[in-house]
């Protein structure tokens, strides 16, 4: 584009730079002027005050969040007008919008507007920037006007080439980068879908499934602020690194709220210590796990085989096996958790013995003589430990330590098993947990339920105090008034302040509380969820307001999903829809159909996704003895000098991560590590699903293929993390369907 047209883009841009500083040192002052006030005075007060407060901090992170690529579009409408597109709105002292949010309706046109279907937009203006300087300007133009002709990028299915391209080939840098400068239509209707029910985003790799998924977090949490605000969003990546790899994504979109949490998190109190073998995980896994649960809860639930004599005082009381059976059923036709239908069981059995010591003596109990005598049967050492036995309060923990830990229990609980099955369920009591043990934990304290009787005064107090608190939240918010109050909800402002000092965030509380239900969840990687994990996530999402995103070729626990329809029927029912992403941008095509074949050869039928580019070379077969330090540690310094500029990753298999890991650090030092950070990072295939590359090294991928029984998703994993180089360092034979192709050797 001409000189002029990008001297008049930068002349707005300095305007809405202006605004943005302009905004940033106001709200600054202002959340300084609230600190200096303290947090002194009445609680009233105090709120008022954190209101104030935690509106400017907000306010504040989402103006500094904003500043790389501020705006990267305009849109020219037929009715002569102009809107400018970028991460959040702007508007001048009177109130005049000078920039639309992506995410506002008024900004739809600019990712879904084409020449055949253009609505109100004339041309499309993509800017490319580089901090606050226009680099780049970039048209596309919808409708044929003034002698103009219609021309756009990749026959409406792309952005400009100029733009998408140059994303596509920059060099990675440790952390996922936003999209929102480049959605394409199909990501865009499914950030922009309804809320309700269950999103299924079916996406091979480099589609975006994870760029979709976070800028639907952003999107919501924008459209629908007053209902998500209290609530939360969560978002369930598969591992720590992954985590932090997305973790600068949200915050460049001005959303700072959202909850993250790795599989292994989702139970408070209870950390993960220990891997277990597939058919282990398998195993536990699987729905019926549930009724295991279930029943082992009920086995705990038995009365004794022979009649007990009890002295309570001068009494003696008869505890027969008929009466105690008699009180279980009843406390079971309540329908209540274990630990809060024992109080019905006790109940019974408390009026039984107290009905038996009134007719074998005679006396007539008014309503007080009948308390004080029950009282004493509870105090009674010899009562409590005959009520324990029958109906014991139980926690997840210790329930599931018990039944692990002994074959005769497990034997009771799995009536329809057959023995190798429940050897799989045996360890000691001793044993760490497992993430396979997570969900398990969790539908035991589901049934389990919590004996919270002593709680409910306090409760209902500490409710009463908060609804005061909330209600005069919302009175200091309607007080401040303006687009910046919509920033923070009554809710959260109320939860920051109470008698005892600031409290949690919601994000806080969320995280502490198994029984949090959140207003909406998103699960990347989600074709790792076990059927047990999806009745965990189900409970924390009790409307079914879910974004999942996954590809069940890139399934590599062995309690994955095989199909969609198969893993989520039983937990959605019908209230779920699915989208495909068949776009591949990251996968250079060469790469691409390499891991295609490889997944032909493996008997795996899965759409493939169509790469948008092709790579500058194919990928490279070196030959050389992976065992031998010296060699591997040469084709590692030879490809980090390839890599120049860019990110370079060795993956391995799991038995081998260990000693290359010491190899590329001896010979490359500092720069390597297996964090994302590193310039170098040397990974498991599980290690490196959802992440990207400039240049990868397979490390022998026949071992990745043959480690377990879902080695052929982990290899795709493997094979399709590079943007520009892939060389696959083998000794021997490679594995079938990556020599369908002939590969250059070196």
């Amino acid at each position: 584009m001409s000189s002029p047209e990008i001297e008049s883009e930068q002349r707005y841009l300095d305007v809405l730079y202006a605004r943005l500083d302009e905004l940033e040192r106001h709200t600054e002052s202002e959340l300084v002027a609230v600190r200096l006030a303290g947090a002194t005075g009445t609680p009233a007060a105090r709120s008022e005050r954190d209101a104030f407060a935690s509106l400017h901090e907000s306010r504040l992170a989402q103006l500094r969040g904003v500043e790389e690529r501020l705006c990267f579009g305009r849109l020219d409408v037929s009715d002569g007008t102009t809107r400018y597109i970028g991460r959040l709105g702007l508007f001048d002292d009177e109130q005049t919008q000078l920039l639309v949010d992506w995410r506002a309706p008024a900004a739809r046109e600019f990712y879904q507007a084409t020449s055949a279907n253009p609505g109100d937009v004339v041309r499309r203006r993509h800017l490319e920037t580089r901090g606050r300087v226009v680099t780049g300007v970039y048209d596309d133009v919808l409708r044929a006007e003034d002698g103009q002709e219609v021309q756009e990028s990749f026959d409406g299915a792309l952005a400009a080439d100029g733009v998408l391209l140059a994303a596509l080939n920059a060099s990675r840098t440790g952390r996922m980068s936003d999209i929102v400068a480049t959605i394409q239509s199909e990501q865009d209707q499914i950030i922009r879908s309804e809320l309700s029910g269950a999103a299924v985003v079916q996406g091979g790799p480099g589609t975006g499934k994870t760029a979709v998924a976070l800028h639907r977090a952003a999107y919501l949490l924008y459209t629908h602020r007053d209902r998500l605000a209290s609530t939360g969003v969560l978002l369930v990546g598969p591992t720590p690194v992954f985590l932090r790899y997305i973790s600068q994504v949200l915050p460049s979109l001005g959303e700072t709220g959202v909850v993250t949490a790795t599989p292994e998190t989702l139970f408070p109190g209870v950390r993960v210590s220990v891997a277990e073998p597939d058919e282990v995980v398998r195993i536990k896994g699987q729905g019926r796990m549930a009724s295991v649960v279930a029943t082992a809860i009920r086995n705990r639930q038995r009365a004794p085989t022979q009649p007990e004599t009890i002295h309570v005082g001068s009494a003696s009381l008869a505890v027969r096996p008929r009466a105690v059976s008699s009180a279980i059923e009843s406390a079971r036709r309540a329908g209540r958790p274990h630990n809060l239908a024992r109080h019905v069981f006790v109940r019974s059995m408390l009026d039984h013995l107290t009905d038996q010591y009134a007719h074998s003596t005679g006396r007539d109990f008014d309503a007080h003589q009948r308390a004080d005598f029950q009282q004493d049967l509870r105090d009674s050492v010899d009562i409590r430990r005959v009520l324990n036995l029958a109906w014991p309060p139980l926690t997840a923990t210790g329930l599931l330590r018990d039944l692990f830990a002994s074959p005769e229990r497990v034997f009771h609980a799995t009536p329809s098993w057959t023995n190798d099955e429940r050897e799989l369920l045996l360890r000691e009591r001793s044993a760490g947990w497992s993430v396979a043990d997570v969900p398990l934990l969790d539908e035991a304290a589901q049934r389990l339920g919590v004996d919270d009787s002593a709680d409910l005064d306090r409760q209902r107090a500490a409710a009463a105090a908060h609804e005061a608190d909330r209600a005069y939240a919302r009175e200091a918010l309607q007080g401040i008034g303006g687009p910046a109050a919509e920033m923070v909800s009554a809710e959260s402002l109320a939860e920051r302040f109470g008698e005892g000092g600031v409290a949690s965030t919601v994000g806080e509380i969320a995280a502490e509380d198994r029984s949090w239900t959140y207003g909406h969840i998103i699960v990347d990687e989600a074709q790792e969820m076990s059927a047990m994990m999806w009745r965990l996530l189900a409970r924390r999402c009790r409307s079914g307001s879910m974004t999942v995103v996954g590809d069940v070729a890139q399934t590599g626990s062995s309690a994955g999903a095989t199909s969609w329809q198969q893993m989520l029927q039983p937990v959605f029912g019908d209230q779920w829809r699915s989208y495909e992403l068949s776009v591949n941008y990251r996968t250079p095509r060469q790469f691409m159909e390499l891991a295609g074949s490889m997944l032909r050869e493996a008997n795996i039928s899965v759409p493939i996704p169509t790469s948008v580019r092709d790579g500058k070379e194919a990928a490279q077969r070196v030959l050389l003895d992976v065992n031998d330090s010296a060699s591997v540690a040469s084709l590692l310094k030879q490809e980090w000098a390839n890599v120049g500029a860019g990110r370079l990753a060795i993956i391995t298999s799991d038995g081998r991560h260990a000693s290359t890991l010491l190899v590329a650090q001896s010979v490359l030092g500092e720069v390597v590590s297996d964090e994302i950070e590193s310039q170098v990072a040397v990974l498991t295939a599980a290690g490196a699903k959802g992440l990207e590359f400039d240049a990868v090294v397979v490390l022998e991928p026949g071992e990745i293929l043959h480690q377990s029984t879902r080695g052929a998703h982990h290899l795709y994993v493997a094979l399709t993390r590079a943007t520009q180089r892939l060389v696959l360092a083998h000794q021997g034979t490679l594995p079938a369907g990556l020599t369908e192709q002939p590969l250059p050797a070196r």
